[in-house]
């Protein structure tokens, strides 16, 4: 395998693409973000960084709380769309006909066809140069009860959900293994005690 040095970049893909809603004044926005992630467990905390251009930008920075809704193959056209669209000139969920619930923890809308909607108030704001971070603590989250099972266990994988990778968009695969997989023993088969049939 040979490799050659390529210009300096983000290239960890793929990346969750979700869809920011955000309310500011009484303006409802959606916009798509895919500079997103886990910062913090204990407590949790997230991230996305946002253009100061973009018309979200500056409802954000005002009223420091946004939603994180989770994209899934059924909602791929509307996500690329509130990525190359701004809401200065439309109000995206009319335009893609996409239905708004109440957040439960901060004042903004939620996506109603989203499985998992996180709910965040923004706790610092990093200018790094194109983007800035606005770093964010979880307060709630908003999960689809079709996708819990009888174990309380949420079946994220049943969504079918989106992920950006180097330009384009991408449903998930089938799992190759569950965290700890590597080392863990495989049990040992109990052997049958009794004799032959006769």
């Amino acid at each position: 395998m040979s490799k050659i040095s390529w210009k300096p970049g983000n290239m960890i893909y793929p990346l969750p693409a979700v869809m920011v809603t955000c309310r500011d004044r009484g303006e409802d926005n959606v916009l798509t973000i895919a500079w997103t992630g886990t910062i913090c467990t204990n407590p949790p905390m997230t991230y996305i960084s946002v253009r100061p251009e973009r018309h979200s930008y500056d409802m954000i920075k005002n009223s420091k709380e946004f939603v994180i809704n989770l994209t899934t193959k059924a909602l791929a056209k509307a996500t690329d769309f509130c990525g190359v669209r701004s809401g200065r000139d439309m109000d995206k969920f009319k335009e893609l006909g996409l239905e708004k619930e109440e957040a439960q923890a901060v004042d903004a809308p939620v996506l109603a066809a989203s499985p998992v909607n996180i709910e965040c108030r923004v706790e610092e704001i990093i200018p790094l140069g194109s983007h800035h971070m606005f770093v964010a603590k979880v307060v709630n989250i908003m999960v689809d009860d079709e996708y819990m099972e009888e174990n309380g266990r949420f079946a994220l994988e049943k969504t079918n959900p989106l992920v950006y990778s180097h330009g384009g968009y991408f449903e998930t695969g089938k799992q190759l293994g569950t965290f700890g997989y590597s080392v863990r023993k495989k049990k040992k088969r109990k052997k049958q005690h009794g004799g032959k049939r006769k």
